[in-house]
């Protein structure tokens, strides 16, 4: 059962005052006063209506971001045999450090701007049979666009990019850049839809 104590804390944190609470869950604002002090015992019932309301309250207060809310939408993507030059010159053009390569409408890889140096340096930029797909890294994973964002934080300090996806269609790209700008910019109060 929650901690009687713990519901206070959870009210106080949401700013909620204790009238709020106490219409919500059919009581007087002196009984919930009572139990946040530990002065009643209230019933198994009463706590799980008053826990249910808040868990429900703080879903409003701090919606779960996900990887739609936070990627980027315009994914750019360089196909499988296209030259290594015009790769870097789309990366160059869109300052992108790295893209989903695609070939027959299937992401096969990822090109970086490490693999583009590395490849650049050895020579391999100045032919011009040398192919994106000669190259190429592994793909990056794929997440659906409701896969939780703090989740794709453990999963960004591993790989560069993620692909978000809804049935089976590329939506767009989460890179670090995008985490880091959709956690500070959110705002942690959701609007009503009333």
């Amino acid at each position: 059962m929650e901690s009687l104590a713990e519901i206070r804390k959870r009210r106080r944190a949401l700013g909620m005052p204790l009238g709020e609470l106490a219409r919500a869950v059919g009581r007087s604002d002196a009984t919930i006063s009572r139990i946040e002090r530990g002065q009643i015992r209230p019933s198994y019932e009463l706590v799980q209506r008053i826990v249910t309301y808040l868990e429900a309250q703080e879903g409003i207060a701090t919606p779960r971001l996900t990887a739609r809310d936070v990627m980027t939408r315009n994914l750019v993507v360089i196909d499988a045999s296209a030259p290594l030059h015009a790769a870097a010159q789309l990366m160059e053009q869109r300052a992108i450090s790295q893209i989903p390569v695609v070939e027959g409408g299937k992401v096969t890889g990822s090109l970086s701007e490490a693999a583009l140096l590395r490849a650049l340096g050895e020579g391999g930029g100045s032919r011009s049979r040398v192919r994106v797909r000669d190259v190429q890294e592994s793909a990056y994973p794929q997440v659906d666009t409701d896969f939780p964002a703090d989740i794709l934080a453990s999963l960004l300090t591993q790989i560069p990019a993620v692909l978000v996806a809804h049935r089976g269609a590329l939506q767009g790209i989460v890179t670090k850049t995008d985490l880091i700008r959709g956690l500070r910019g959110t705002s942690m109060r959701r609007t009503s839809a009333s």
